[in-house]
Formats: structure tokens, sequence, C-alpha cells
């Protein structure tokens, strides 16, 4: 069965992308998560920043992007944030969402660390799935194909 993940890209005044490093991953993502009971797609979205960020987001911040194809087991519904980095400092953000680690079960945040990213170098450190949908957002044309 097919999931929805809800997620925000934040884009800050220089046009950067903030990507949030999943513990244990490879690759790096834009805050994201599933909705909990009765929530709605925004009301998702934010919960999960805040959780994953500890950025507190309103719904005026946001613009919806709308429900889009991910991958064949997940869609993404997402939305778009512009903050100045002088509200989003990075150096604060902190995921207070855990998850107990495969090896030792000692819990974990879901994500360790942050960086603002330029719209070129997204494929340095997003998945190919991440790459190839921000390609097709309007706005994120500077996004290059990822290679292989």
């Amino acid at each position: 069965m097919k999931t929805t993940s809800y997620g925000v890209l934040i884009l800050n005044e220089h046009g950067q992308l903030l990507l949030a490093h999943a513990t244990g991953q490879r690759h790096w993502d834009i805050p994201k998560g599933g909705a909990e009971e009765g929530e709605s797609p925004r009301e998702a979205a934010i919960r999960e920043v805040q959780e994953e960020t500890g950025i507190d987001l309103t719904t005026a911040d946001m613009e919806e992007l709308g429900l889009m194809a991910y991958h064949s087991r997940k869609d993404l519904h997402l939305f778009k944030a512009l903050v100045h980095t002088g509200r989003c400092d990075i150096t604060a953000c902190k995921c207070v969402s855990f998850f107990p680690h495969h090896l030792s079960g000692a819990m974990t945040p879901e994500v360790d660390q942050f960086r603002w990213v330029d719209l070129a170098d997204v494929p340095k450190f997003a998945a190919k799935s991440m790459t190839a949908l921000l390609r097709t957002l309007p706005g994120f044309e500077a996004v290059p194909a990822r290679e292989s």
C-alpha cells in the first residue's frame, strides 16, 4: 500500500534549501513524515518540521505545492516556505523525534545534522528520487540531474 509523507521545502533569502541528514543514512532530505490521526496535510507538515528541526512554521508561512508521486511506495504532499536565516538559525536546529537504534536499541534522533544547500548542489546530498522530484517543481529549475 502506498503511503504519503508531508513535508516542507524551506528556502532562505539566498535561494538555498534546508536539508537535514537522516541519522545513519547516506543522503540528506527535507523535513517530512507521516500524518497523525486527524491531521490535515498542512498540520502534518508543520509538525514534522518542528519535530525534525525545531523550526516553528505557521500556516501563513507555507505555500501548498500539492500531492506528488515520489516512488512506488510513497507520495509526497509538499509545501514551500521562505524564511530568513536570522529567523532560521540552523545551528539552533534540534531534532526531538527519536527511534530505537537497530543495533543498540538506544533512542536515536531521526536527524543529526542540518545545512543550507544551493539548488545546484542538491544532487550531491539528496537521493535520486528527491533530486528528480525537485527538478519538476517551479522555481527549482537550478537543480541539475543527479549523475549515477
